[in-house]
């Protein structure tokens, strides 16, 4: 694809910005509250923001385009949409989530079922996240190196290298400003796309005698039970994801927690919409004639959007657009990276290895342990190993499949025990491996291990909780380096 010199020029300067907006972030922080939950201090738009930019990647974007144009048509929303309705259920969550006053999950177990649970936790949460901040860089750099036409080493350098400093400098803060800032830049950046490729393509009346007519089964490529699925997963995920539930910790209080996550459902309800359109006016150009299905079949079919972009728009709205596309799986990468050093400096060098550190050095080995992470993201991401890639992300799936249960219940049922807790852990993630490896291809239908994970873990929580109950059967998180103890059922 050639691109213009303007669209790189934007390109760079959106870059630079994001840099600015960590300098700028690092001049609020005063503690390691500030730097993992931005202080508790988001209000319900900021919350929204950030919630929404985290999930909607830049890849995903892609892949729904591609979902619309091939063969999902007008269902490929439903892969974005799912979002929107596992953020409404967290929403009612989301107030106790907040109240419970912690900075990561595996401090919630810890300080909940004992320190344990706490260190086993922290290994189930961290391994992903390592691996899934080096899949976003990878993403990013194929993304940006499609796009501007550079190497796909050289994006991996300048990826590795912005994500991570921005996110060091300024933590939480520096990630909530630049997300919010990415998600107004890939909605935007799609929505004005819509009426220069519809323009290109003759008007939406043309489009749609250019298609089939299934091309607007909302369950064409989605069966009913595949949007449950979905659902289930993205529930499963968010709630126990550091990179998610982080946000719900750092919000103000529990009202703009909940609101927070309806805004954020409205974000992905609304957007959902936007790619899946998108491509659906691509297939119609193909259908049409007007563009040459080689040119997409040269650069992979993902990369359909922009093929369209570079051909229907001004280079403005094409560098804009573009922007948008890379800071979407950017803002997924500086949330995993963050997640990854605050789970390793809160849950097991201050929890295992060194109990007295202050809260600026524990700060300090976070932004250590994010540079670590942020080095061998890039490191995997350069020679771009997806072997070990798709082992470390499928860790993604055992971490909600066994801890989804001990920490939401763990907020409500004074009966939650470390014996279940364990238990759950244990036998949720040994589920999921046997269903992968096992089972699934007995069961076609249900495509999501995480279901039977749930299923297994909730079993294993409830069961080995009654037989093995708390010995003070009191709903409430210990005190720990001078913070207070937090009743929960006051709450």
């Amino acid at each position: 694809m050639q691109v213009s010199i303007l669209v790189i020029v934007i390109v760079i300067v959106y870059m630079l910005a994001m840099l600015g907006i960590g300098y700028y972030s690092s001049k609020r922080i005063s503690s390691n509250a500030d730097f993992m939950v931005a202080g508790r201090r988001l209000g319900p738009f900021l919350m929204a923001g950030t919630l929404a930019a985290t999930e909607i990647g830049g890849g995903s974007s892609l892949g729904v385009v591609q979902q619309g144009m091939q063969n999902h048509g007008l269902s490929a929303m439903w892969y974005i949409a799912a979002m929107g309705f596992a953020f409404v259920i967290l929403a009612f969550m989301a107030p106790k989530f907040r109240a419970a006053e912690v900075k990561t999950v595996p401090e919630f177990f810890r300080r909940r079922y004992g320190g344990a649970s706490g260190i086993v936790t922290a290994i189930i949460m961290l391994l992903p996240l390592i691996g899934l901040t080096a899949g976003q860089f990878i993403a990013s750099s194929v993304i940006l190196s499609t796009m501007l036409g550079i190497s796909y080493k050289t994006a991996v350098i300048v990826v590795g290298i912005v994500v991570t400093i921005y996110a060091v400098m300024g933590g939480l803060w520096s990630v909530t400003i630049t997300d919010f800032v990415q998600v107004f830049l890939i909605v935007l950046g799609m929505i004005i796309a819509v009426p220069f490729a519809l323009n290109t393509a003759g008007g939406w009346s043309e489009v749609k005698a250019a298609v089939p007519p299934e091309t607007f089964d909302i369950f064409k490529g989605y069966s009913l039970w595949d949007v449950i699925s979905l659902i289930i997963m993205y529930v499963g995920t968010f709630t126990v994801g550091q990179e998610a539930v982080s946000r719900f910790y750092a919000a103000k209080d529990g009202k703009a927690a909940k609101q927070g996550s309806m805004l954020a459902a409205l974000i992905n309800f609304i957007y959902a919409f936007i790619p899946t359109i998108l491509g659906i006016i691509t297939l119609a150009l193909i259908n049409k004639g007007i563009f040459n299905a080689d040119e997409f079949a040269n650069v992979g079919a993902r990369y359909a959007l922009p093929v369209l972009a570079i051909k229907t728009m001004p280079a403005v709205i094409c560098g804009l657009l573009f922007a948008g596309i890379i800071s979407a799986t950017m803002s997924s990468a500086d949330s995993d990276l963050l997640g990854a050093g605050s789970i390793f400096a809160n849950d097991i060098y201050r929890a295992a290895l060194k109990k007295d550190a202050d809260d600026k050095e524990v700060m300090r080995v976070t932004q250590i342990a994010m540079c670590l992470v942020g080095v061998f993201g890039t490191i995997i991401a350069y020679f771009n190993a997806s072997d070990i890639i798709s082992i470390l992300q499928f860790s993604f799936t055992l971490r909600a499949a066994g801890a989804f249960f001990p920490y939401v219940v763990g907020h409500y049922w004074k009966g939650s025990s470390q014996a279940g807790t364990i238990a759950s852990l244990i036998g949720g993630s040994v589920m999921v491996l046997a269903f992968d490896k096992w089972i699934k291809h007995l069961i076609p239908w249900l495509s999501q291990s995480i279901i039977p994970g749930l299923i297994v873990g909730a079993v294993c929580f409830f069961v080995f909780s009654k037989l093995m109950p708390p010995k003070d059967g009191e709903l409430k998180l210990k005190a720990e380096y001078n913070e207070p103890e937090i009743l929960l059922s006051d709450n």
